[in-house]
């Protein structure tokens, strides 16, 4: 039996092990260990924001598409090993693997995308009102940055984070999940496989609570970029906000899809089901709220429950398999308690809402993909975020009151409309109340050349991905010259 794999810290270019550690296990599987990793501790982050202060006026020196070249080599190294790094991620977190195969690919794409941005970075340009005088305003890194990800994406949101934030020349300390660490390790070691000078980049595994403080409390952090609850985040704005430091918030979500009774029915059952279900409906931009116009209500339902009667539990690394575990015991009492709340509140469970515990699902976090009906926007099913396979019916009067409801929330991350009235699709664009919208699409799914983010209580700050992602990492230098 071959021992189980030990995954140190990464600091100033080192491989540390600490003196603590914990097991990341399988969620699908608890017997399966798959790695056991250090526990850092606000000593270690002290060690690793030193080396990154000590690095950055190195790596901000380097011309940007030399910066470039280490992103573009970061993402030849993760793409050779493809399979087995989506084998991991699934092994970890539990999506399965064409999902994992697909978020590794997309987290390859993003190094990529951003090493093109060292050779593109430009500023502004203005003349001046004074003879002689020559202005411009360039872009310059902030300094060290620190980076703390959440389990459900382990490799895509710490790629779209830490490739902005090398490529604008910045220096970073990364934090991964505590439930899903591998992926992002993964990354940190093709950092250090291409050749990516000593502190620029530091991985930090281990507690929220000493770690993520630290990172944030340090004198030399100068901006944190934070994916994960809304609980944590508004305690990290605190902190960030008492030092007068950047911070950039992406939180909950409570995502709708409005389904209007000219919808492709087929379309919008398979987009909703989508949105809702897959990835185990642990995506902050998931569905968790169809509000479907009356007129179609229950023709609607009843094919949305079939097809969600259809899709299979199991272990992501099983062929057919549409669902995988929920990340944890925790997420699997969320995911319970929510459904019997909803039956207190007098919502009906139309399929599913129980917790999986026989044969094949004995040693995993295993839910049944669940539909309630008969919900109202007042229930707790309806306001908080469940972050599990269970889709919530509203049933709403005309397209006036379907957009009511969508709106009637404190988050404004997704959301979704199935139409085929072009009148609506922009009155829907126009009066969404969400900074990602979706039109005959499902709700969750985005690419990386454009800005992601919402609005509300789901996001603070400047927005991730694609260009707008430089603004958070970078600020401007104005420069006038007389000649």
């Amino acid at each position: 039996m071959s021992e189980t794999p030990k995954f140190p810290n990464y600091i100033n270019g080192e491989w540390v092990a600490a003196e603590k550690t914990y097991e990341n296990r399988n969620p699908a599987d608890t017997s399966d260990v798959v790695g056991i990793f250090s526990k850092a501790s606000a000593a270690d982050v002290t060690a690793a924001a030193n080396a990154a202060h000590e690095a950055f006026a190195g790596w901000a020196g380097l011309p940007g598409p030399a910066r470039g070249n280490y992103l573009f080599k970061v993402a030849d190294l993760l793409e050779k090993q493809l399979d087995s790094l989506a084998r991991e991620m699934t092994r970890e977190e539990g999506k399965t693997f064409p999902e994992a195969k697909g978020e590794t690919m997309r987290s390859i794409n993003i190094f990529r995308y951003f090493g093109g941005e060292g050779s593109r970075q430009a500023g502004v340009l203005a003349p001046s009102e004074r003879p002689r005088v020559f202005m411009w305003a360039e872009r310059k890194a902030l300094g060290v940055v620190s980076l703390i990800n959440p389990w459900n994406f382990p490799s895509a949101i710490p790629a779209w984070k830490l490739a902005p934030a090398l490529i604008s020349g910045n220096t970073v300390l990364l934090k991964p999940a505590s439930a899903a660490p591998l992926s992002s390790w993964r990354i940190i070691e093709a950092c250090h496989n291409a050749g990516i000078p000593k502190g620029v980049v530091n991985f930090l595994s281990g507690s929220g609570g000493e770690v993520g403080d630290a990172m944030v409390d340090n004198e030399h952090v100068k901006a944190v970029s934070f994916t994960g609850s809304c609980e944590v985040g508004y305690a990290l704005h605190e902190r960030a906000s008492k030092r007068r430091i950047r911070i950039q918030l992406e939180m909950g979500g409570k995502n709708p899809t409005i389904v209007l009774a000219d919808a492709d029915m087929a379309s919008a059952v398979a987009n909703s089901l989508n949105a809702a279900m897959f990835s185990t409906g642990q995506k902050c931009t998931a569905t968790s709220r169809i509000i479907v116009e009356e007129s179609i209500y229950d023709e609607f339902a009843a094919k949305f429950i079939a097809e969600t009667k259809k899709l299979k539990v199991g272990n992501g690394l099983a062929e057919g398999v549409h669902i995988g575990p929920a990340i944890d015991k925790g997420q699997l009492d969320v995911d319970a308690n929510y459904c019997k709340i909803a039956e207190e509140e007098g919502a009906t469970i139309a399929c599913g809402g129980k917790v999986l515990s026989d044969g094949d699902y004995a040693k995993g976090y295993f839910f049944e993909p669940t539909v309630i009906t008969n919900v109202t926007n007042d229930m707790r099913i309806a306001r908080e975020e469940v972050f599990g396979p269970v889709a919530a019916l509203i049933k709403a009067k005309d397209f006036d009151d379907a957009m009511a409801i969508a709106n009637d929330t404190e988050f404004g991350l997704s959301a979704s409309v199935q139409t085929q009235d072009v009148g609506r699709v922009f009155e829907f664009i126009k009066g969404i109340q969400a900074g990602l919208v979706t039109v005959n699409l499902p709700s969750a799914g985005v690419e990386y050349q454009l800005p992601f983010g919402g609005t509300k209580g789901s996001s603070f700050g400047p927005k991730e991905q694609g260009p707008a992602a430089l603004e958070f990492y970078s600020d401007y230098k104005t420069v006038y010259l007389k000649y």
